[in-house]
């Protein structure tokens, strides 16, 4: 199977969060993905946080606790070094579930609550800089009566 074009924003499902069209945008030049997450602490080795934030349409006040997750380290687009927290779950994008590790961040600042880097792309995705909302406009489609 050849690699789907995914153009530069979209917007992805995470089904084991609860959590629908979510925005969602590419970056090649990161190489892990990120998540928008709130009150992130460790305790008796779980991994407590909320995932999104008010101001978010889709965010729902869930607390979420992970039982599988490690201590990562990355570099931000500034160049400084950060330790976070990253956790195994799945992205829907063109009506596929895959797999993704998503490291946790205070994204607050920033217009996509979800970053997808080079790690999840590999293998899977061309970019597209052109385009916006294929997997997104695609699932639409394939909802209509």
């Amino acid at each position: 199977m050849g690699k789907k074009i995914i153009g530069r924003i979209d917007k992805a499902n995470f089904p084991e969060l609860a959590l629908t069209e979510i925005a969602i945008k590419i970056d090649t030049g990161a190489y892990t993905s990120s998540i928008h997450c709130s009150e992130i602490y460790v305790e008796n080795k779980l991994l407590h946080c909320k995932i999104l934030d008010p101001d978010h349409p889709n965010y729902n006040d869930r607390k979420f606790i992970f039982r599988d997750f490690k201590s990562i380290r990355v570099k931000s687009s500034n160049g400084i070094a950060e330790n976070r927290y990253e956790i195994k779950t799945q992205i829907e994008l063109f009506n596929k579930t895959y797999k993704i590790a998503l490291s946790l961040s205070n994204r607050k600042e920033m217009k996509y609550p979800v970053l997808i880097g080079r790690r999840f792309l590999t293998k899977k995705f061309i970019v597209d800089t052109e385009l916006a909302n294929i997997s997104f406009n695609q699932q639409a489609n394939n909802h209509e009566y």
